[in-house]
Formats: C-alpha cells, structure tokens, sequence
C-alpha cells in the first residue's frame, strides 16, 4: 500500500504528463526538381515539403557556440519567432520563399531517384533521426514547430513549405551558403520601406492592424504627411528627398522627415486631427519658422534648420508649442501664433560656432552650418536631446487659469 507520501509524489508526476502530439505520417518520398549543382558537385534540388516531414524531429538548426567552436547559424530571435507565429495564426502573411537545407548523409545521392527524395531510404541510412540541417530559414522552421505543439491536432504539419536543398554537402559547404545568403542580402533601404508600408496600409487594412500591434502604425500616417508636404507645402515642395528621388536641391531624406514626426503623432491633441488638419498645422508651424528666421529658407543650404538637426529638434519642440497656443486661446493652424511664439526663442538662442575659436552666435546665426553655425554640434543624440532642452527653456511658460 502506498504511503500518503508515495501518494502526493505520483500525483505531482501524473499532473506534469501533457498531451502528446500525434505523430505525422511522414511521406516516404517527396517530388523534387533537380537545379543547378554546386561547384564542388554537390546537387541541389528544390520542391515543396509538408511541415510534418521536417518538424518535430527532423532537422538540426547548427547554432554556432562560441566555447566549443561548432555550429555558424545565429541564436533564434524569439520576438521574430512569435511574430511570425501570430501572422501565420491570423492569415495576413505568405511564405513564398524558399528555405536552404542541407542532407548530411553520406548515403543522400542515392535518395534521389526518378525526380523524388526518397525520405523513406533517408531514415533507413541515418545515423541519426536528424535528417536535414538548416542553413537558412530557422527562423520560419521553429514557428512552424510552436505551431504544431500549440496545436497538435490541426493542419500546420500538412503546410507546404518551400525548400531548397542540398544533397550531401558538408558543414564547411553549409557555412559558404550561409554566408553567401547572408552577407549579401541588402535590406530595403527606410525611405522605400516606409513608402511600402504606407501603400500597403492603403490596399490592406491587415497591414495597418499589423503594425497597431507593433506601434508602428505611426510610420504610415507620418509617411501619409511627409509625401503632402513634399508635393503642396510652400515651404517643402523641393526640399525632401522621397525614395528613389535624386538629391538635387532637397535638403531632407523622407525617412528622417518621417522619423521626426513621431512625437507629434505620438501626442494626444495632434494623434487626434484629421489628416487635413495635421498637414494645415504642420504647415503653419513652417511658414510661421519661415517668418521669423527668413535667411535660413532663402538659402537653406547654408543652414540646418531644413536638414536632420534642425527638423528633428524643431518637431519635437511643435509638441510644446502646440500646448503653449491652445492655453493661450490661439489658432493652432495660424502662421502668425507660431511666428508670434518662436520669435523670442530664436533670437535669443545662443551657442558657440564651429571654427574651433568658441565665437559667440546668436539668433538665426546659431542654426548656420558648419563652421560657422553651433547647431551641427548638437546633431548625436545625446545633443539633440540637450538642444531641445535649451529651446524649452526659452519658449513662454504655460499658465494654470
């Protein structure tokens, strides 16, 4: 008779036991075509697998280890795991593209025959139960895998997966191919990206939700005003550099006009207009800068007020300013409020020119570039953050009524 002891012990091993996942009938072979072989006479070929064939058991990521020296693949990312998880679960994302496997057996060219992949021949040879190695596409591989063990009894392991591999290559092979597909793969420059996005967005509301989800659905509405102002502003028509634009005369690249807007779209009053209201207020907040520091648009190269310092820094101060002229009862979408607010700021911000003596400059001076100008010295971070800082310190001071 057990004891109550034995008793509690069983139980608390009986309540670990999960369910488990049935196991997939694995096709013994699979259609593939035969490519272009790799310089040292590896073939590779190419089809489409049922997840179920690779995953749970099937493959090996070669993650490198830093101590031991093996492996070449980097660590999974889980963020990008679980993100592609959940775009798979709601159906508003596609795998059209290939992942890159590898058959490490000795005895892999003798699978194919007759335009198959004999995997029924594979697991007869193997060594071991860990058929194919990844070498590009892991990330993809351990989604479908989370997929699986959250939902063992529905259809992910008969997803078709596109493949590529290769046929009895060796891990030094793998390692060129991971390095070929890796190091010379160029990601979407952001200026183009956000123009995507934003088009995207237009035709499908999924890619919006998407990024509501990511809080990146700010790129998109600011892109939305970036891409007005660059095509009806009077201010702006000519100055920003749209993707795949030549530089010319523009002074600011759209990704970083784009970029400077998050704080407005990131405040409560502003996130709140319509879109014709942000694109009138933005506008009046230029034309009303255009006022009161008319040297630095006449000749904005000269200057950095239209470049990435100064917008950067002059957006992030609209936030306050914005709440200065509400409190004060003024029209938000005004030139005169903002000219009326900025002047006295601007004329007397003061710093140090670049010419390396410290000379002292003031008003629209301050924002001339380099050497003779002090606002490029604050273009890090670090001294963006200090500037707008400097700036606040100036504007007029909200009053309780």
């Amino acid at each position: 008779m057990l004891t109550t002891n034995q008793l509690e012990q069983e139980y608390t091993a009986m309540s670990r036991v999960t369910e488990v996942p049935p196991v997939y009938n694995l096709p013994s072979s699979i259609p593939i075509v035969e490519g272009q072989k790799l310089r040292t006479g590896v073939p590779v070929v190419a089809g489409y697998m049922p997840a179920g064939a690779l995953i749970p058991n099937n493959y090996d990521i070669p993650t490198y280890n830093a101590k031991s020296g093996q492996g070449y693949q980097r660590p999974l990312q889980e963020n990008r795991v679980n993100e592609l998880v959940l775009d798979l679960k709601k159906k508003r994302v596609d795998l059209p593209t290939a992942i890159l496997l590898n058959l490490r057996n000795r005895e892999a060219k003798q699978a194919l025959r007759d335009h198959t992949l004999r995997l029924s021949f594979l697991r007869d040879s193997a060594a071991t139960s860990k058929l194919f190695h990844v070498v590009d596409g892991q990330h993809r591989v351990a989604a479908f895998k989370k997929l699986m063990e959250e939902d063992p009894t529905g259809d992910w392991a008969d997803f078709l997966i596109p493949f590529i591999c290769m046929v009895g290559a060796t891990e030094q092979e793998e390692m060129e191919q991971f390095y070929v597909v890796n190091s010379r793969a160029k990601s979407v420059r952001t200026d183009l990206a956000f123009a995507l996005l934003r088009k995207l967005s237009d035709k499908d509301p999924k890619m919006l939700e998407r990024l509501e989800e990511k809080g990146r659905d700010w790129q998109v509405l600011a892109e939305k005003l970036v891409e007005a102002l660059a095509e009806n502003s009077s201010v702006w028509r000519g100055r920003i550099r749209l993707a795949a634009m030549e530089k010319l005369h523009t002074t600011m690249p759209s990704a970083s006009m784009v970029t400077s807007l998050k704080p407005l779209l990131s405040s409560s009053f502003f996130s709140r207009l319509s879109f014709a209201q942000q694109q009138q207020l933005i506008e009046a907040y230029w034309t009303g800068l255009r006022e009161v520091m008319r040297p630095a648009f006449d000749e904005p190269n000269e200057f950095v007020v239209q470049k990435g310092v100064g917008v950067i820094v002059l957006h992030a101060i609209l936030v306050d300013v914005i709440e200065i002229a509400r409190n004060e009862g003024k029209s938000v979408v005004d030139a005169a409020t903002y000219a009326e607010i900025m002047s006295e700021p601007i004329q007397t911000l003061q710093g140090e020119a670049q010419d390396g003596l410290g000379s002292p400059v003031l008003g629209v001076d301050f924002w001339r570039t380099a050497p003779k100008g002090a606002a490029g010295s604050y273009s890090s971070s670090a001294g963006r953050r200090v500037l707008i800082s400097k700036i606040r310190q100036l504007l007029p001071k909200v009053e309780v009524v």
